[in-house]
């Protein structure tokens, strides 16, 4: 479960803070809004993975949009769709 620290009680406990974000992540808050989150490093790895590569639709053929517009989700791939949504597959 995600905890939520001022920016001043991290800084006195540093530490302490550091051990609970290799568990879950920080949100650390500066007056009162959430402003930075400490997260384990492995966390910070696997969502580095999954930066993606954006390419401007302008730049496809006619062919490549066409190809795109027909094609249509394996099954199974729903969770992929939630990503967008930021909806559970299930919901």
């Amino acid at each position: 479960m995600t905890s939520t620290a001022t920016a001043a009680a991290v800084s006195k406990n540093f530490g302490a803070y550091q051990d609970a974000a290799v568990r879950d992540p920080v949100i650390i808050t500066k007056n009162g809004r959430p402003r930075t989150v400490l997260i384990a490093y492995e966390d910070y790895m696997r969502l580095t993975r999954r930066d993606r590569r954006v390419e401007l639709t302008s730049s496809l053929s006619d062919n490549d949009l066409a190809a795109i517009e027909a094609s249509e989700m394996d099954d199974g791939l729903d969770h992929l769709n939630a990503e967008l949504t930021g909806k559970h597959a299930a919901d």
